[in-house]
């Protein structure tokens, strides 16, 4: 999680409508990685519109050189518009899938605990459980922290999306 000053910046969120071609993701991504920024979460999706790409992007950086990537963004012929998620103007949430070893006692404990963080149990064999939770990141850190030591068999996370609240959209 470098921003590449040496400094520990702050986690923003950036939405990015992109034309749906090939190419573009790795110039987006690559213009954070010239500068020596580290993508904390990359989500890309097809948008309500044919042709269009919405990229959710979540970088540790301070203001400034956030500014500067912003700018740089806006410059790229495949990007359409820019949409910076200020902190609470935003519902955000992440998928997680978690395999869990369940056998024996343990399955009704693991059970419980899915429960209290509202995920689903999706696959169920004689030795494991695969769990969905979506939520924010932290309620996901949440669960895992949660679990004991040499439970997790295997974790697949989507990195966030969101959508500005109220009337705040990212359109063209």
């Amino acid at each position: 999680m470098s921003n590449g000053t040496g400094g520990g910046g702050t986690l923003h969120t950036i939405s990015v409508l992109v034309e749906d071609k090939p190419g573009v993701l790795t110039r987006v991504a690559g213009l954070f990685s010239a500068r020596g920024f580290n993508i904390d979460s990359l989500a890309v999706g097809p948008t309500e519109s044919s042709g269009l790409s919405r990229m959710t992007i979540v970088i540790n950086v301070d203001t400034k050189p956030l500014e500067q990537i912003t700018k740089q963004l806006n410059k790229l012929i495949n990007v359409i518009k820019i949409l910076e998620h200020e902190p609470g103007s935003a519902v955000e949430r992440e998928l997680m899938l978690v395999k869990v070893r369940a056998a024996g006692k343990d399955r009704d404990e693991m059970k419980r605990l899915a429960d209290i963080f509202r995920g689903r149990i999706l696959d169920v064999t004689d030795k494991s459980y695969t769990i969905e939770l979506t939520g924010p990141g932290e309620k996901l850190d949440a669960f895992l922290q949660a679990l004991e030591p040499g439970v997790i068999l295997e974790t697949v996370r989507t990195g966030a999306s969101g959508i500005g609240r109220g009337e705040r959209i990212l359109r063209v």
